[in-house]
């Protein structure tokens, strides 16, 4: 009967402990559920990259200094900003160089004008103020020209490739856009937040990925986080495409480049299956490829 009982009990304080653990277990999950004070990471399709990591390469900051690797296309493409605006705000002119450790203003002061821009008006008047109105002025009489090679012909002024195509081709519009890839498209663009800037357009590694249109390559490299092996293309003053997790790249920066015309080959760089992810910009501003690529 004392050994019936003993197990009774022995049964009843497991039972007890059992008790105990659970509720001590659940009162520890509630006090970390509510001591977390951001939500949990949303996973994306593909299996693994948190939502909120995709625009971590995005810069927010109204100043910048430049990393070895990028070019002030690809910094205006991170800052969602028009090249030319970033150019003007810090008197860079035309192509754009840049150099490692540069500081960059991305966005204007209040004022409407950058400081730097302000430091060279100052600069600009006290020189005027200061300059002396009865200093000579040397003048530099042009040296005479010869048109004339040893054979006597006559050699005419030719502008470069790269010049005649600026002049003429990023100033119009684009007549004609092409799909830089045939395949699915498994994500479409969004316009929220946190949404995604292009289309991604699934497909085999090794494939093809040509230029939507005629222009010019203004970055080719991988130091754009996120993006992989990314190509950027210039077609007009107004509008930027890009093609991001290359496998390999085919072209090279200031390269022209035809509606067509390989421009890399498809890979999952970055990435969590192989695809082309394709970006089209306006004026730095992202936009629907959709609206402009042909009907399938």
């Amino acid at each position: 009967m004392r050994d019936k009982q003993g197990i009774n009990n022995t049964a009843f304080n497991v039972y007890t402990l059992f008790k105990l653990f659970c509720s001590i277990f659940l009162v520890i999950n509630l006090f970390a559920c509510s001591s977390r004070q951001s939500p949990a990471p949303v996973v994306t399709v593909y299996g693994s990259t948190p939502l909120n990591q995709q625009t971590q390469n995005t810069i927010n900051a109204r100043e910048y200094t430049v990393q070895a690797g990028e070019t002030l296309y690809s910094i205006a493409w991170r800052a969602n900003s028009d090249v030319r605006q970033i150019a003007k705000l810090n008197n860079i002119s035309p192509p754009y160089n840049i150099f490692p450790n540069q500081k960059l203003i991305l966005v204007a002061n209040n004022q409407g004008k950058s400081p730097q821009a302000s430091k060279n008006v100052g600069s600009s008047k006290k020189q005027t103020k200061n300059s002396n109105p009865t200093s000579i002025q040397v003048v530099k009489k042009p040296i005479a020209s010869s048109n004339k090679q040893a054979y006597g012909k006559n050699v005419s002024k030719k502008k470069t490739e790269e010049e005649q195509f600026e002049k003429t081709n990023f100033s119009q519009k684009i007549s004609r856009w092409k799909w830089p890839v045939k395949g699915k498209i498994i994500d479409r663009f969004s316009s929220k937040a946190q949404g995604n800037k292009g289309i991604d357009i699934g497909g085999r590694r090794g494939t093809n990925i040509r230029a939507t249109a005629g222009g010019k390559v203004v970055y080719a490299g991988s130091a754009l986080r996120g993006y992989g092996k990314l190509v950027i293309v210039k077609h007009n003053d107004d509008y930027l495409s890009a093609y991001a997790h290359n496998d390999k790249i085919l072209v090279k920066e200031q390269q022209l480049v035809k509606a067509g015309d390989i421009v890399a080959k498809m890979g999952d760089t970055d990435a969590q299956r192989v695809m082309l992810h394709f970006e089209v910009r306006f004026r730095g501003k992202s936009v629907d490829p959709l609206k402009y690529l042909p009907k399938k």
